[in-house]
């Protein structure tokens, strides 16, 4: 039986005597924005799930999307919220959300919730300011009402309406006015109510570990303390696009239960890489800077260089364009030395992995935390050197396009460089180091072994069977680069004394690439136009929408498919494609870097699904070959040759795939 949820209720259920964390200090973690803007492809949650090997690794939290269903829009990314307890969205169902958050749950990494708050959209029903869905869970119904917005939201415009069809808003706003949802008044018992609720649920029934609070400055942040000491989240931070002081008495307000985005780190970052003058990284106060009130604030910093909202995204409507326009890798090199905890941007993840994942390597292998002191150490235009305190040892990053010619006293030891930036551990940490991270490489990988050490006798002794090192190991001089031919664990420590420590490993997998055609084959649809959309990281591959009209088509085991091929030129290259009639369309699909199958499914809002039916089609496929004649040669696709293949290429024959030279 349903029941109304009730404030007394609520209090009887609310735990007592606790308080939220907000963000804990000397946390050495590194998180990740899982999404940029339109990420559809990117931020799917079996496509985050698929990557939880790899991503756990080197993130302790992952920042998702907006999880809930916005009325069936399926190109929505999350901020004009509709429903609080139905979780499908443009990012997959719930099912899949829930597989995803315990995959990296179960790997130690958790899974920071989008909530949106602020504000929230209604159905639309016949152009209804206020029909805001009614939800049931745990047999309890929650529906927020018309007393619910506040009574300035959109400018008056909301009251305007109201006053013409016989609705009652609610008080003021207590932050600023955002137009495009309904502005929600936090001083409302049932709105208190309804998010704690909500908060609950993603905490303890979805599984998240804390929460990213979205438009912070439209309510005032004793909402936030209320909130947070109920649900207890273990991670909590707001986004108040904001000065410093603004950040911090935000923070004060909430009574230190929640962290906040460093945005002055942010605009220091972009000024220094856009103005080409690095020293201003000493000049500029940031929340995670010890010179900014005597770094009293480092603990609540969650520093980024990038996000959706500053991202180049071209032309897009409404948008000013604020990208950090060049040496985004140096950028992401300095975030990952200094205090405060670093967010990197699911797009420069994507674009300089094996260097962030170098980077935040040395980060752990130093200790820096939160809180660990940070001083300038050189400053000049065309560079800019911070030392850095850890726990095990001291760092000492430099930045900027100088970084590579810069050299420090011999206290330091070079452990990493790169396109304009560059890593040195003090000699005292007494550790073995191996610049590459592990990951896949393509032909080979070479990796450069340092001793760092006070020790100028000591070596690097390694192995790349996955055995320990001894002092009988190979040795390799200090700075000497290694060439790996093929996929091995390297373990490495250091030989000093005639004791080896300090062991560390990489696992390496090297792959052989090969330039290829990737064909996409879509099922007839029945459509009497098929569309191809197809783009990369670069841009639109073939016109612009809806795509390139196609009338290549190939029968396989009996079905009509449409076809079309792309050019695979360099590894890891991977495109993206919707099948479309010039009305509907489908999802956007991918990432793709094979031949691949595809099947129109079912129509999901206001887009179509699709099944990768790729494995069913080349088992059919080898099937039929199975009962031709011995001798007879095939394509990959299935197409019967008269016989044998001169031409260069994988064929089938006599059931078997066979390489023509």
């Amino acid at each position: 039986m349903n029941k109304i949820f009730t404030s007394m209720l609520l209090a009887a259920l609310c735990p007592l005597g606790l308080h939220a964390q907000g963000w804990p200090a000397d946390y050495q973690g590194v998180m990740l924005q899982g999404f940029s803007w339109d990420s559809y492809v990117d931020t799917q949650w079996q496509n985050l799930e698929s990557q939880a090997p790899e991503l756990s690794q080197y993130f302790n939290l992952i920042w998702v999307p907006n999880s809930g269903d916005c009325n069936n829009s399926y190109n929505n990314m999350g901020y004009m919220p509709v429903y609080y307890f139905k979780q499908n969205s443009s990012f997959g169902t719930e099912a899949q959300l829930r597989s995803m958050i315990q995959t990296y749950k179960k790997l130690g990494t958790g899974i920071i919730a989008d909530v949106v708050v602020n504000h929230r959209n209604v159905l639309g029903v016949n152009g209804s300011y206020v029909d805001f869905p009614a939800e049931t869970y745990n047999d309890v119904t929650y529906q927020m009402q018309s007393t619910d917005i506040t009574s300035n939201d959109d400018g008056g415009a909301t009251k305007t309406w109201a006053d013409k069809n016989g609705y009652s808003l609610g008080n003021t706003d207590t932050g600023e006015d955002w137009s495009g949802c309904r502005d929600l008044d936090h001083t409302s018992p049932n709105v208190q109510n309804i998010i704690k609720a909500y908060e609950n649920y993603l905490l303890n029934d979805l599984g998240y570990t804390g929460f990213r609070y979205d438009m912070v400055k439209g309510f005032a942040g004793r909402f936030i303390k209320e909130y947070n000491n109920y649900s207890k989240p273990k991670f909590s931070v707001g986004e108040h696009w904001s000065s410093n002081s603004a950040i911090t008495n935000w923070i004060n307000s909430t009574d230190k239960t929640s962290a906040a985005f460093d945005f002055q780190f942010r605009y220091a970052v972009r000024d220094a890489a856009n103005n080409s003058d690095w020293s201003l990284l000493g000049t500029k106060e940031y929340l995670a800077n010890d010179a900014y009130s005597n770094g009293t604030w480092k603990q609540w910093a969650v520093t980024f260089v990038e996000n959706h909202d500053m991202q180049d995204r071209g032309s897009a409507s409404g948008y000013t364009p604020d990208p950090i326009l060049k040496d985004t890798l140096a950028a992401n090199a300095f975030l990952l030395a200094m205090p405060g905890t670093p967010c990197v941007f699911l797009p420069h993840w994507k674009a300089y992995k094996q260097d962030i994942k170098a980077m935040i390597d040395v980060r752990k292998a130093v200790g820096v935390s939160n809180t660990s002191n940070a001083t300038a150490y050189n400053a000049q235009k065309s560079y800019y050197a911070a030392k850095v305190q850890g726990d095990k040892a001291q760092l000492l990053a430099v930045v900027g396009p100088g970084a590579n010619s810069y050299t420090p006293t011999v206290r330091w030891k070079q452990v990493l460089k790169g396109y304009h930036y560059a890593y040195y551990i003090d000699r005292k940490a007494e550790m073995a180091w191996a610049d590459k991270a592990s990951g896949t490489y393509y032909d080979h990988v070479d990796v450069t072994l340092a001793a760092v050490s006070s020790d100028g006798n000591a070596q690097v002794v390694y192995t790349t069977d996955g055995s320990t090192p001894t002092a009988q190991s190979a040795k390799a001089s200090n700075g000497q680069t290694i060439t790996l031919n093929n996929s091995c664990t390297l373990k490495l420590g250091l030989l000093s004394g005639g004791t080896v420590t300090g062991i560390i490993s990489r696992n390496y997998t090297i792959k052989q690439f090969t330039a290829h055609k990737a064909t996409v084959y879509f099922k007839d649809p029945g459509w009497s136009t098929v569309y191809f959309y197809a783009w990369d990281a670069s841009g639109e591959l073939n016109a612009k929408w809806p795509g390139t009209a196609i009338t290549a088509t190939k029968t396989i085991n009996g079905s009509k498919y449409y076809y079309e091929s792309f050019d695979v030129n360099k590894a890891d290259y991977t495109f993206n494609i919707i099948f479309n009639n010039g009305e509907v369309q489908t999802v956007d699909i991918g990432p793709v870097s094979a031949d691949t199958y595809y099947e129109l499914s079912t129509l999901n809002g206001a887009k179509y699904t699709v099944t990768d039916i790729t494995s069913s089609v080349t088992a059919g496929i080898n099937g039929i070959k199975a009962r031709k004649a011995s001798n007879s040669w095939y394509t990959l696709s299935g197409v019967r040759l008269n016989s044998r293949p001169t031409a260069k290429g994988i064929y089938i024959h006599q059931g078997k795939k066979m390489v023509v030279e």
